[in-house]
């Protein structure tokens, strides 16, 4: 291996890995992909050339072990579970269907199928099949020496259920004469259902099926990747954000967990997820989002919790992870900020009114209390007293998300911590945390529901009665009024609600929103703002702040100062303090990111163990991608254009440092002290990102179902060329958005000069954005992306 010469291909969603050794007189090539296509099974065509100028004859072999079952057998009943499997051999491989789902708090019949399956180019299969690792590998089950290349043994007719099982096969001896090839295809998978390999095996049997599947691959995921297009001037920017784009889909996929780089845990996506992957998916293809959307609140449960993981099939939710009892309290944000994003890019009010149920299960009052009468009989949907599934409106489920957390408070009248926030290392802080940093966002949300109410231009409207319960007016600063508040609403909603409606008159409840986020907003401003120059964000489980100047040493976090600014809490004065104390404590020139908190120097027992991991790694010291971005779009949304495009920018140049960050195009969840990215595409930042470059950097957005563009392009955008464009569509139709600055004029110094549609001018009434109202764009061609181009001067 030592002599090899060695290659790595890579593309979206597929790798070439080539090898050469002129001593042997070989040359390997295996090509891997998932094909686009029903079944659920990864392909590999291994090509092996003859590069001398002499025969060469050998033996083939293909050996892929089979774990088939649960990770957490890994050191739990390995052996046990092993006897649980039952193997299969077929003509062209092996198929693995365990007997049980081992799980001793009840185990259950086992549906799952294992296989690999191999040909040649002819279309044939293996001469001889190791269907165990034993039989393969010997009995020191070694899988880098295995017995049967290294001592050239034949598998042999012994018992082979109840072992570990092995997609191991042996093709018959091949002379190749100089120049020729031969090829292997190499297919693997899991199944729900009992499979024919060779059916399976046969849509891929031959060089052009594969070639015909990986073209078809191939197109599709650059389709995915051009569903957003940007011509930035700097091509390899434009490269590597089309990664970047098809990250949200990867994960709809896949989910978090079982990639072989993850610890992840166990679990597919969660709550956040959900929400934040939808805000991509909103903006490249809105109109077939609407039923996701509708669908994903029936997670919400009636106490302002919601489940927290998302099952396999649409409608699905579980309650915990790992079977802990545990609520995240920035939870009820999301859903409302992408629902927004809905709304201003589609102009459907009408979502509001869209029925869904409640999330039921046997943990009540946002987890603080069990109801063991429930039981999975009942169902996970929260019903009447009269036994009936009851469906509130989404709109009733937002309401029903913020207002509990106007009420849930903690010491010092902000939203509790319960156990952690979008900062999932914040988690030892249950009984008397609280999260600032997130109250502003609930502020926010109050707020952005009072304005949607007023849009709505009817005069009243219906929720369960039991919510009228939370829409008290009283003096706010009584935090033992606001928790004899929430109790009433627990004990009237904990088991289940009466049915009757009330109706609610539309103008008096959004002034009663929009009071309580005020005094949020200003009960935060002014009790949390620190002389250091920047707001604290946490008071810890013994009612402490957690962030200013301690002792000799600074404490401050990010995420505790980009929530307040994108809330629009922070005044102007306290805007530009936070920059000067980003800069001076979180930004590392070194590397060129800004960190999530600076270094406390101590485990923070009292607030979580993010504290307790190495400083620069995860939620401690980390770039977190996630917040960063974030960070980037609130001073965007703020105006503050250039230190927005600094902030976006910093991850572009670390992702595309690979002599640090040593990772393949995109955006991973953080980067270490060393710059290095880690967990591919574990957070929501990849959604922020292009949300942030398409409806703030480059300003093409909705504004209640119009296009509106409103660019903050810097002049250091525009470096490379004078004019930069972004092809996205918009209500059913391709536009591509062109900006000329022909003299690299600073954001907030340029102007709109002139503004035309496929050549046709388009007045400016304000000359810093344009408004096209959704019947243009409805009028324009739906076979060919139509043209706006935008003169800035």
């Amino acid at each position: 291996l030592s002599q090899d010469e060695f290659t790595l291909e890579a593309g979206q969603l597929y790798q070439r890995i080539s090898r050469k050794n002129n001593k042997i007189g070989l040359k390997s090539q295996i090509l891997s992909f998932i094909p686009i296509g029903k079944e659920a099974l990864e392909l590999m065509q291994v090509k092996i050339v003859n590069v001398s100028k002499r025969k060469i004859s050998f033996i083939s072999y293909v050996a892929i072990p089979l774990y088939a079952r649960s990770a957490d057998n890994l050191h739990d009943h390995r052996h046990v579970t092993s006897l649980l499997t039952r193997i299969k051999e077929e003509k062209y491989g092996v198929k693995v269907k365990p007997t049980l789902l081992f799980d001793e708090s009840g185990h259950r019949p086992n549906n799952t199928v294992y296989y690999v399956a191999a040909c040649d180019h002819r279309g044939n299969g293996p001469q001889y099949i190791y269907p165990t690792q034993e039989s393969f590998c010997g009995d020191s089950q070694d899988l880098e020496a295995p017995e049967a290349v290294f001592k050239n043994r034949l598998p042999q007719k012994t018992p082979i259920q109840g072992k570990e099982p092995m997609g191991a096969m042996r093709f018959a001896k091949i002379t190749l004469p100089a120049k020729a090839q031969v090829t292997y295809t190499i297919i693997m998978g899991i199944t729900q259902a009992d499979c024919d390999l060779g059916r399976l095996l046969s849509k891929f049997n031959r060089s052009k099926k594969v070639n015909i599947s990986f073209e078809g691959t191939k197109q599709f995921w650059q389709a995915q990747s051009n569903l957003v297009q940007v011509d930035s001037g700097n091509r390899h920017f434009d490269n590597w954000l089309r990664w970047v784009s098809i990250q949200p889909l990867l994960r709809k996929i896949f989910g978090c967990s079982f990639l072989p780089d993850f610890d992840y845990g166990q679990g597919g996506r969660g709550w956040r997820d959900l929400w934040q992957d939808c805000l991509g998916l909103v903006l490249s293809d809105p109109q077939t989002v609407r039923s996701l959307l509708i669908n994903n609140f029936c997670g919400v449960k009636i106490d302002g919790s919601n489940a927290t993981i998302i099952g396999k099939n649409l409608g699905e939710f579980i309650a915990d992870r790992n079977n802990i009892s545990r609520v995240w309290m920035d939870h009820g944000v999301w859903p409302l900020i992408t629902l927004d994003l809905y709304i201003h890019e589609t102009g459907d009010l009408g979502i509001l009114f869209a029925p869904a149920a409640y999330f039921r299960n046997h943990q009540i009052n946002r987890a603080r209390d069990t109801d063991y009468r429930w039981n999975p009989a009942y169902g996970a949907r929260l019903k009447t007293k009269s036994g009936k599934i009851y469906s509130g409106t989404v709109l009733e489920h937002l309401l029903v998300q913020n207002l509990v957390q106007f009420y849930n408070v903690g010491a010092h009248n902000h939203v509790r911590l319960e156990g952690a926030d979008w900062n999932d290392g914040l988690d030892m802080a249950k009984e008397n945390g609280e999260s600032v940093a997130f109250s502003a966002m609930y502020a926010q949300n109050l707020l952005t529901l009072s304005q949607l109410l007023l849009k709505l231009g009817i005069w009243d409207l219906e929720v369960a009665e039991e919510l009228k319960i939370l829409l008290v007016d009283f003096n706010y600063a009584d935090i033992a009024q606001k928790h004899k508040i929430l109790e009433k609403y627990f004990s009237k909603t904990q088991e289940h609600l009466s049915g009757k409606k009330t109706r609610l008159a539309t103008a008096v409840l959004s002034l009663s929103l929009r009071k309580k986020s005020l005094w949020m907003s200003k009960h935060i401003r002014k009790n949390e703002w620190l002389k250091a120059g920047f707001f604290n964000g946490y008071y810890d489980n013994r009612k402490r702040k957690v962030e200013g100047r301690k002792g000799k040493l600074m404490q401050m976090t990010l995420a505790s100062q980009v929530f307040p600014i994108m809330s629009q809490v922070a005044n102007t004065v306290q805007l530009r303090k936070i920059l000067s104390s980003v800069r001076r404590y979180l930004y590392d020139k070194s590397i060129g990111g800004i960190h999530l908190n600076t270094d406390f120097k101590q485990e923070q027992h009292d607030l979580g163990r993010a504290f307790s991991f190495v400083y620069g790694d995860k939620e401690n010291g980390a770039v977190f991608s996630h917040m960063v971005v974030m960070f980037a779009y609130a001073l965007y949304k703020q105006g503050y254009v250039v230190a927005g495009w600094e902030a976006l920018n910093s991850l572009y140049k670390m992702a595309a440092n690979t002599g640090k960050s040593k990772i393949y195009p995109g955006l991973p969840e953080y980067f270490d002290l060393d710059g290095r990215g880690m967990y591919t595409y574990l957070t929501g930042s990849a959604s922020w990102f292009m949300l942030t470059l398409l409806t703030q950097s480059f300003g093409v957005k909705g504004q209640n179902g119009d296009l509106l563009v409103e660019p903050k392009l810097t002049s250091a955008q525009f470096k490379a060329a004078n004019k930069l464009s972004i092809t996205r569509s918009f209500a059913g139709r391709r536009l591509k958005v062109i900006f000329f600055n022909p003299h690299r004029l600073e954001a907030g110094k340029y102007r709109l000069k002139r503004f035309l549609l496929n050549a046709k001018q388009i007045p400016i009434v304000e000359d810093t954005r344009v408004v096209v109202s959704r019947e243009v764009i409805a009028s324009l061609p739906k076979n060919k992306p139509s043209i706006i181009e935008v003169y800035l001067g």
